[in-house]
């Protein structure tokens, strides 16, 4: 299933794209050939030396890792890991260097009649929990503009994605969106909401799956990169697709109070902090109307995963893909944030959301450790106010 071709999307040389698809091949090879190697050296070799030592198994994931660190085998498998993630941006950056006058011309065409619209604000502070890191070890992150009216940082995602997820997302990268989208509208056949906002849309693959599953709704999509906003807004229209994207961080929006009936975010809580996360969930409160939903989805907590193995490979991009809070977050009380937020706890509820493509595909079951992009399933955080 190959990536679906759009006006946006950068287009690759032979080689840059023969670059590409080994990039994409090497990671399949280590997910599935290389990857399942670390449990068989923790069954058979690092945990019953763990046991003999100290008489006991790792009683958490943070014990794992440090017995694991020392074993040949898992750092082999975890430096070729961080290799592969940097020659993943590195072959994408290439090829989106070489046309970035052109995607910047694109971005800027008049399509005629614009569906939707984009609205930004140099003001906006880049929060520190994406200015001090390259999320997911992005040059330069969401946010950097390296030129007038940049789009680079949307296009390199727009394409790494997919070759991140190994196509396992789908060819518009849009699984997560779509089992949001379809676990809402099977759960809650009689909610209609009139307006929707994705907090952290990025390039808007979560954001567009919303405007096909409610067609009469007004959609808006905020970040704080100008470059992939910029580019969110021209994918749209490239697709004819009505999407109001707008610059502003999700701690603090300028939308009046009660503006949305549905709020949304796909892999946003993992990409804030402590501090920013809760604040996220007092400005949902503020702008839902009454009976309107939050829908927040994320990769399953540790509480779902069997052993404190599997929270250990998971917890892997916390401390080698740049994804600082991505092992606190797995930890969340999301009852407890919720109330603290205003919602009521006892209208929160923690779901597993099949994916869309696993339902397509005929493949359901529970989270894949160490393969999220190939899940069965997806965890949910839903509150209605």
């Amino acid at each position: 299933m190959a990536q679906t071709q759009h006006e946006m999307l950068p287009r690759a040389t032979h080689d840059e794209a023969a670059r590409q698809d080994f990039v994409q091949s090497f990671k399949i090879y280590l997910a599935n050939n290389v990857s399942p190697g670390n449990r068989e050296v923790y069954d058979q070799r690092v945990k019953p030396q763990f046991e003999k030592e100290y008489g006991r198994e790792p009683k958490d994931r943070h014990e794992v890792r440090k017995a694991m660190s020392a074993d040949p085998f898992y750092r082999l498998w975890s430096s070729l890991q961080r290799t592969s993630q940097e020659m993943m941006w590195d072959s994408v950056c290439a090829s989106v260097d070489r046309q970035i006058d052109d995607l910047v011309t694109k971005a800027k065409l008049d399509r005629g009649a614009a569906r939707g619209s984009l609205r930004l604000n140099p003001s906006v502070q880049v929060p520190h929990y994406h200015a001090k890191v390259d999320i997911h070890c992005q040059p330069g992150g969401y946010h950097t503009e390296l030129g007038e009216d940049d789009v680079a940082a949307g296009a390199i995602y727009d394409r790494a994605v997919y070759i991140y997820t190994m196509g396992r997302a789908g060819p518009m990268n849009a699984d997560m969106g779509e089992s949001s989208a379809n676990f809402v509208r099977r759960t809650f056949p009689d909610f209609k909401p009139q307006t929707i906002l994705d907090m952290g849309c990025t390039v808007g693959h979560s954001t567009l799956p919303w405007v096909d599953a409610y067609p009469e709704s007004e959609v808006f999509g905020i970040d704080v990169g100008a470059p992939v906003l910029r580019y969110a807004h021209a994918r749209a229209e490239a697709l004819g697709k009505r999407v109001h994207y707008s610059q502003q961080n999700a701690e603090q929006t300028d939308f009046e109070d009660e503006s949305f009936d549905l709020i949304v975010s796909q892999i946003l809580v993992h990409e804030t902090s402590s501090k920013a996360i809760k604040n996220i969930m007092k400005e949902c409160h503020r702008l839902l109307r009454p009976g309107g939903k939050m829908v927040h989805l994320e990769t399953p907590p540790y509480a779902a995963m069997n052993d404190a193995f599997e929270e250990f490979i998971m917890d892997w991009d916390t401390y080698y893909n740049n994804e600082p809070f991505w092992g606190p977050s797995h930890e969340i009380d999301y009852r407890e944030m919720a109330a603290n937020a205003g919602f009521n706890p006892d209208q929160v509820r923690l779901e597993l959301a099949p994916s869309a493509l696993a339902e397509a595909a005929g493949r359901t079951g529970v989270f894949q450790c160490g393969d999220f992009a190939g899940a069965g399933e997806w965890f949910l955080f839903i509150a209605e106010k």
